[in-house]
């Protein structure tokens, strides 16, 4: 038995929808998946998460949590379920963008990387049977396997080196993954899944093709990661300071020549715009800091694009941050109210604004799936898009 099932249920060109099943949910995809860094997304109660926003599948940071609380805390609480209480699904990354985002605290060498704590200076080491075992321990449905992830305005010769290292530890990574499967070492594992929705009630696995914006060798990526084997493909290596256009085109490149029958996976991207023209170009999965991180600068997310709060025409501004938008949020409060708490510092402005944003990325995605169900996609991301780029221009222009 798998550990996920997937299933396409509509297609309008290379965008589509789909179900996909873990031990814990039942995912409409394309998802966005809220990023829970330190096993908690920012100023939002997993309560608002689970009823009004509906999210199924939330993302916890393997760094973090292994720097704290730490691993044989989670462990000795029952996995980061029990510890967070967040009962639906959970996908952590490796760890390896946070390490090697740590440029000048780390060294690389086929065995993993050593690196600084940044909380207190402690020398530390991570591999891909390392990140395996933190995984494990925390008991996410979605496992990723640890990778490299060079700039991405890399030359080919870092990139090549890049991704065959990033190729051999995703064997490892793999190896690692089944012995502890078979060790009962997952803290999430649910024995009843295979009598109840015909699953293994065990992690997948997922691999990550790289490449940075060379295309041929994004293809080379993908074929050494098809021939290992995994339950799903991420794209990694992208936002990581290539042009916008550099990503399209390595979009429009790779994601329709991705597993057809597996789950793929943009990582760390993106603003709206970029979730729509990936959705176009075939990804089903997203995620990204941007909602909580922009909410705690004052920065909302609305279908005319953005607006900063901290802006002085909304001192008198009654209405909400987004008209069209039906969060509790946009129902209850003003523009006028949300800038006096934020100009007063007050902690509810972040949490406010944080909680619409990622009400308007999930809502943004619940009208892209039924947009493909009514085979009217390429409408809405015409409309969809050109609203945005209309309001941004708006954005720029008004300054603070």
């Amino acid at each position: 038995m798998n550990a996920i099932e997937w299933q396409i249920t509509a297609r309008e060109g290379e965008a589509r929808t789909g179900i996909l099943r873990t031990r814990r949910s039942e995912i409409e995809t394309p998802v966005f998946m809220p990023v829970g860094t330190q096993g908690t997304i920012k100023g939002v109660r997993f309560e608002w998460l689970e009823t009004e926003l509906d999210a199924r599948i939330i993302l916890g940071n393997t760094y973090h949590l292994w720097l704290r609380p730490g691993v044989e805390v989670i462990r000795a609480l029952g996995g980061l379920h029990k510890f967070s209480t967040w009962d639906r699904s959970l996908l952590t990354d490796s760890g390896g963008f946070q390490v090697f985002s740590l440029t000048d605290l780390r060294k690389l060498n086929e065995d993993g990387v050593e690196f600084r704590s940044h909380i207190n200076g402690d020398k530390m080491f991570l591999s891909p049977e390392i990140s395996m075992d933190i995984q494990a321990a925390l008991g996410s449905e979605i496992v990723m396997v640890f990778d490299e992830c060079p700039p991405g305005d890399a030359g080919i010769d870092v990139t090549r080196k890049s991704l065959e290292l990033t190729a051999r530890w995703a064997k490892r990574s793999k190896n690692r993954f089944v012995e502890l499967q078979d060790e009962g070492a997952d803290t999430g594992f649910i024995p009843s899944a295979a009598e109840i929705n015909n699953l293994s009630g065990q992690q997948a696995l997922f691999g990550i093709v790289q490449g940075a914006g060379h295309l041929d060798l994004r293809g080379e990526s993908l074929e050494k990661t098809v021939d290992i084997g995994f339950d799903g493909y991420a794209i990694g290596g992208l936002s990581v300071g290539e042009e916008k256009p550099v990503m399209y085109e390595v979009l429009e490149f790779l994601a329709p020549q991705m597993p057809e029958n597996a789950p793929r996976y943009l990582m760390g991207v993106g603003t709206p715009e970029d979730l729509v023209e990936a959705v176009f170009h075939g990804v089903d999965m997203f995620d990204c800091v941007m909602p909580t991180r922009n909410g705690r600068t004052g920065s909302a997310f609305v279908s005319s694009g953005k607006l900063n709060i901290r802006n002085a025409k909304f001192a008198k501004d009654s209405e909400p941050l987004d008209s069209e938008c039906p969060c509790s949020v946009c129902r209850r409060y003003s523009k006028a109210y949300i800038r006096h708490l934020y100009q007063s510092n007050e902690m509810l402005a972040a949490i406010l604004i944080s909680h619409h944003n990622l009400a308007f990325f999930l809502d943004t995605m619940r009208q892209v799936r039924q947009s493909i169900r009514l085979g009217m996609f390429g409408q809405f991301r015409h409309d969809f898009i050109a609203k945005i780029r209309e309001g941004e221009k708006e954005f720029k222009a008004s300054g603070v």
